[in-house]
């Protein structure tokens, strides 16, 4: 759980071995009220959220803070851009993601994550997950099901055994017809 054990996870496993294609599958929360829990998504761009400061109530990421250049590769406008050219699971609805360390709980930082970043998804890992992948240049998607909605912490109402048999779910009918989306 989380950026940094992802990449440590991510950066091991990569040098054993040179996999043909990445998956990574997860569960998120969704900003997007609408957003019907359980719904399993792929992402398109992910972004680290939490590296930077607040201040004077504003949200300044690493790029804002001229701490990395935000078009410098990885990055494209400091976004970390999914494998487009890559058509698996691509009967599944893309969105875009931010990746943080944390749980976000508090209403002013949901609305300066929103207004920043215009996500739809929060993880702890895929930012992580997507900067190894694209370093590495090895072909790669991220599927997250949706199991809460960010802010609640009522657990009670999240729906994290329905997220992931519907993860569980979309994985078994995409690996089905991968060989012949891979060439």
């Amino acid at each position: 759980v989380g950026l940094v054990a992802t990449a440590i996870s991510l950066s091991r496993a990569l040098h054993a071995a040179r996999p043909d294609l990445l998956i990574q599958a997860g569960i998120a929360g969704t900003f997007d009220n609408n957003s019907t829990l359980g719904t399993v998504y792929r992402i398109d761009n992910d972004a680290i959220a939490d590296l930077g400061v607040e201040e004077e109530g504003a949200w300044k990421d690493i790029f804002d803070l001229k701490l990395a250049d935000r078009d410098a590769a990885p990055f494209s406008n400091g976004i970390l851009k999914g494998d487009k050219d890559l058509k698996v699971f691509d009967e599944l609805p893309s969105v875009s993601a931010i990746s943080v360390n944390e749980i976000t709980t508090r209403k002013e930082r949901i609305k300066q994550l929103v207004e920043k970043y215009d996500p739809v998804l929060e993880s702890m890992e895929g930012a992580a997950f997507h900067q190894a992948a694209i370093e590495h240049q090895i072909p790669f998607v991220q599927l997250r099901s949706v199991s809460n909605y960010i802010g609640e912490r009522n657990k009670e109402n999240w729906k994290m055994k329905d997220a992931i048999i519907n993860l569980n779910e979309a994985l078994k009918n995409g690996i089905v017809v991968l060989p012949s989306k891979i060439k």
